[in-house]
């Protein structure tokens, strides 16, 4: 039997669900959802989360499923994986635009923080686009988070961390 759903279908249909934190952001452009299978009627979606203790991943399941439920789709299951620990550069150039009009400076692409600590030091204002800022806190509202402040425009900004 062919397969009633394509897996570009359902990655359209999961653009529906998002961050809970960041209601801007789809979990498919943030780079959580990692893989999608479809094996006749089932389907089954892999899910990294951003933090190992990401409290919202219960919700953002049940959501996956509701979606999915919703479009019809009888038998599904939501795996949650740590075989590829998620990071930064899995963040779609939509999600990026999405975070710095949600106000948040995006990661730079291609820096790990473990290994380039300075990327902290240096975020782009989400507002200005000005380079003139400082960081204030390495811990923002949430893990992912950094607190900064923009010399250029006088605001404070938050920057989603490069992992």
């Amino acid at each position: 039997m062919a397969n009633p759903y394509s897996i570009d279908q359902i990655y359209s249909w999961l653009e529906e669900v998002k961050d809970p934190e960041i209601p801007v952001l789809s979990l498919v452009d943030l780079g959580v959802i990692t893989r999608v299978e479809v094996t006749g009627e089932e389907v089954k979606i892999e899910m990294t989360p951003t933090f190992v203790g990401c409290p919202a991943m219960d919700l953002m399941k049940q959501e996956v499923l509701d979606v999915l439920n919703n479009n019809g789709v009888k038998k599904a299951e939501v795996i949650i994986s740590f075989k590829e620990p998620w990071n930064s550069d899995k963040i779609s150039e939509k999600g990026r635009q999405a975070l710095k009009q949600f106000g948040l400076a995006p990661p730079p692409s291609g820096k790990n923080l473990f290994t380039d600590l300075d990327v902290l030091e240096h975020a782009q204002c989400p507002r200005c686009n000005g380079n003139h800022t400082e960081l204030r806190s390495p811990f923002g509202p949430t893990l992912c988070r950094s607190i900064h402040y923009c010399l250029d425009c006088r605001e404070a900004f938050e920057q989603f961390k490069p992992l």
